[in-house]
């Protein structure tokens, strides 16, 4: 059996981190993994609440997620982090703790999220109703290396979560269903060449 590690989800509001991360959890609950998840929304409330939306206290919550990451991953547990994480350096920082770090950079415009926001929270950012919101009025600093990078605004929620379990195959990460294959030639040649870019094939 592999062995346990972290994949961690990364990008705006809306960007469709929850989703994939529950995808994945499916798909790795299925191949026989234990695994669990870390959504950002729920983080806040149980283990980091009180703390605010300063640099400071975004990277303490961050710092936090990566200790239980790390916890679980060393209890053969896969954690599947789904935060938005603004901050190159925290995100660096959990993957030189935890070493078996897989980055999914969920990217999408900024105006195709403003124009998918449910909740109306990238209005609310714009008029000053929610201060240091990422990507309006606080910075993202985009991953340099991801191992995954998903496209939201032109791919299918299938496509995405493809590439990532994919991607965790190839690595070694998860068992393999070949009778599953579903990845056109020109989508593998891709995933296979990212990942020879990075080193891991």
């Amino acid at each position: 059996m592999p062995k346990a590690f972290t994949l961690w989800f990364t990008g705006l509001s809306g960007s469709g981190k929850t989703t994939l991360a529950r995808r994945a959890e499916e798909t790795l609950l299925e191949r026989g993994m234990k695994v669990e998840v870390l959504d950002g929304d729920l983080v806040r409330t149980n283990l980091s609440k009180g703390l605010g939306y300063s640099k400071e206290d975004r990277d303490t919550n961050i710092r936090r997620v990566g200790f239980v990451c790390h916890l679980l991953t060393r209890n053969d547990v896969v954690a599947i982090a789904a935060c938005i994480s603004p901050y190159r350096e925290v995100r660096d920082e959990n993957r030189r703790l935890l070493g078996r770090f897989v980055e999914v950079y969920c990217k999408c415009p900024l105006e195709a999220l403003k124009a998918r926001d449910a909740k109306g929270l990238y209005a609310k950012a714009e008029r000053g109703e929610i201060p240091n919101f990422t990507g309006v009025s606080d910075p993202y600093e985009e991953p340099l290396n991801p191992e995954v990078i998903v496209e939201t605004d032109q791919e299918t929620e299938d496509e995405s979560a493809g590439k990532i379990i994919r991607t965790l195959e190839l690595m070694g990460l998860i068992p393999a269903w070949e009778e599953e294959q579903e990845y056109s030639e020109e989508e593998e040649a891709k995933i296979k060449e990212r990942l020879r870019s990075l080193g891991y094939i």
